[in-house]
């Protein structure tokens, strides 16, 4: 996709960054994307900020990582709002956040939320598989014993190193020092919590002849699905935050709850923040980051989100009935065939009007 129209889509700088290493939905191989150049890279990716530009051309395998967070936050975020109005998808484009991203709503936050997750995510098992340079396993814990007679060793996840790296690039590109930057700002580093929130730890027993005289326990990263719940959860209990204003500058410097008992009382670093009530989604509105649900496959018989009353919008559906068949009850006779029979069922699916 040209550059051009990244900038018109307003698409942000992790999904740049997929889009260029994922063209085609084909990933380039590492040795492809490094045989380019650090710096044909990094131009070709618009809207870097300087810091940004910076840390592409010196550390060109990161960018790799940075692209493997971003293409698992986009897979995760399309899994949770699979059957949302919303479901993560883009406007004109096969970049899955498109305009959501413009306003300052919940799924805003969830996107850059995940997004975060993703990068932080990608950069500490990158890490731990020893892809990066000037990073590999946690060892400030390695040694040391706890009550229980068990201690620390083996290679643990540097989650540290992910949350700081992450934090530096991603951050860096919300320079524009407004109320929609600190709200940015804010989910990313929920985002990053997130996975340190959900790191696990494994154990091994050490001993003579099977037994568990010694154990050796470390950190590794969780499934990154169990950060997507994780983050959903926030999600739905997103808190909606207005920027408080410097007196004298007259620009937003720090986010404080809407509506709290006590003034100024300021959101949970590890909650997710939105500025702005989420449209319905109903309509299709570019501005709003909506596709609308006109078309959307919906359940009859749920009455959740993914219900034909709730995804449609009391439109009313469609019903469109088929034939399904398949092969069926396969028998291997000797010697040397498989003999199947054809089954078949009616079955109806529903669309929104």
């Amino acid at each position: 996709m040209p550059a051009r129209k990244f900038k018109r889509l307003g698409i942000s700088l992790l999904l740049i960054i997929y889009c260029l290493l994922h063209s085609n939905g084909n990933f380039l191989a590492m040795s492809s994307v490094v045989a380019l150049g650090a710096s044909i890279i990094c131009n070709k990716i618009p809207g870097l900020a300087p810091a940004q530009r910076t840390i592409c051309q010196d550390r060109p395998n990161a960018i790799i990582a940075i692209g493997d967070g971003a293409k698992m936050g986009i897979g995760e975020c399309q899994y949770q709002f699979r059957q949302r109005r919303w479901n993560c998808t883009a406007i004109g484009s096969e970049s899955v956040f498109g305009h959501v991203v413009v306003v300052g709503s919940r799924e805003a936050a969830f996107t850059y939320g995940i997004s975060s997750a993703g990068v932080t995510y990608a950069i500490t098992q990158a890490c731990s598989r020893g892809n990066l340079t000037n990073c590999g396993c946690d060892r400030s814990k390695e040694g040391r014993y706890v009550p229980d007679g068990w201690k620390w060793g083996g290679c643990s996840a540097d989650i540290e190193f992910g949350m700081q790296f992450a934090r530096l690039f991603v951050d860096a590109r919300e320079i524009e020092g407004d109320a929609r930057s600190l709200m940015n700002l804010h989910n990313n580093r929920a985002g990053r919590k997130a996975v340190k929130a959900n790191m696990l730890t494994e154990c091994k027993c050490h001993g003579v002849s099977g037994s568990c005289s010694m154990k050796t326990c470390w950190t590794t990263l969780p499934a990154f699905r169990r950060v997507g719940e994780y983050l959903i959860k926030k999600y739905e209990v997103a808190r909606e935050v207005e920027a408080i204003r410097d007196r004298r500058a007259r620009r937003p410097i720090f986010l404080t709850l809407k509506r709290a008992k006590k003034p100024h009382k300021k959101p949970r670093r590890s909650d997710l923040v939105h500025l702005q009530k989420s449209p319905n989604y109903c309509e299709m509105d570019a501005s709003k980051g909506s596709l609308g649900t006109i078309g959307r496959k919906c359940n009859k018989t749920s009455v959740g989100a993914d219900g034909c009353d709730l995804m449609c919008c009391g439109r009313g559906y469609n019903t469109h009935q088929y034939t399904r068949t398949w092969q069926c009850n396969c028998k291997f006779h000797w010697c040397c065939y498989v003999n199947c029979n054809q089954c078949s069922e009616r079955t109806e699916e529903y669309t929104c009007k």
